[in-house]
């Protein structure tokens, strides 16, 4: 009973811990001669070329270390729960490990797919001289999307399953496979994070993946929308923010051409 308890006190603690050392290396990352790797705004869309080589590597890792920081705080209700259902399992920490492997999976293919998106938009829209000037296009539509997005039923109905997490759950969490279980309520939860935040995440690219001021800002944002209790309140809001920022964006740098 002791051990598990000592186990208790420290999964806080140690989760926490995760996302502390996250946060600092990002800050260390941005602050490197190596920031151009975990930067992918407008001010980095002329290193592209770099896309098939172990650049690739870095900036995957780069993403990695932000979902880490960003997200995974935003889901800790749903680990949280997973861990005290567990507590008659030796293997709980991995059981958990596994669950957080499956989440992070979701939001690193969701990075792969977002890479490849801005490269190719990048590569053959703005590689075009009449277009190389004009790159806050995509910033702006990103800005633009984010905040149409943020009215849409999607959104609240992934943002619904997100902020239930025992009803979510109860709904996998059965029978005797239990790695199998945590795998797939990792997955499952990921993708419905996803399906209330891609549209948030995407603002990265739209303000550098390696702000670290952004990065907290939106991870601010995701937390209170999915943990706190008026959170769901907040999304429109922020969607009047979005919307109002780059339209402005668009017609600023329009009489500016």
């Amino acid at each position: 009973m002791k051990a598990i308890k000592f186990q208790q006190s420290l999964f806080i603690p140690t989760t926490l811990l995760l996302v502390v050392v996250a946060w600092l290396v990002l800050f260390w990352w941005e602050q490197s001669p190596y920031s151009h790797y975990i930067l992918h705004g407008p001010a980095a869309h002329g290193m592209h070329h770099q896309v098939v080589s172990s650049a690739v590597i870095l900036y995957l890792l780069g993403w990695m270390l932000m979902c880490i920081a960003m997200m995974l705080p935003t889901t800790l209700p749903l680990i949280q729960i997973v861990y005290r259902i567990s507590s008659g399992h030796s293997d709980r920490w991995l059981l958990i490990s596994i669950l957080i492997a499956g989440y992070l999976l979701v939001w690193l293919v969701f990075g792969i797919v977002a890479h490849i998106g801005q490269w190719l938009i990048t590569q053959n829209l703005f590689g075009y001289e009449f277009m190389s000037n004009k790159t806050w296009l995509l910033s702006a539509g990103l800005l633009i999307m984010a905040g149409v997005f943020q009215f849409s039923s999607l959104k609240y109905k992934c943002l619904d399953k997100c902020r239930t997490p025992l009803s979510f759950v109860m709904g996998y969490w059965q029978g005797r496979h239990h790695y199998r279980q945590a795998w797939l309520l990792g997955l499952h939860h990921g993708i419905y994070c996803v399906g209330c935040c891609w549209a948030l995440m995407l603002l990265m690219f739209a303000v550098g993946t390696g702000s670290v001021f952004w990065m907290l800002l939106l991870g601010a944002i995701m937390a209170v929308e999915k943990n706190v209790s008026w959170g769901n309140k907040i999304a429109k809001p922020v969607g009047v923010i979005f919307l109002m920022w780059g339209c402005g964006l668009a017609v600023n740098n329009s009489f500016l051409v």
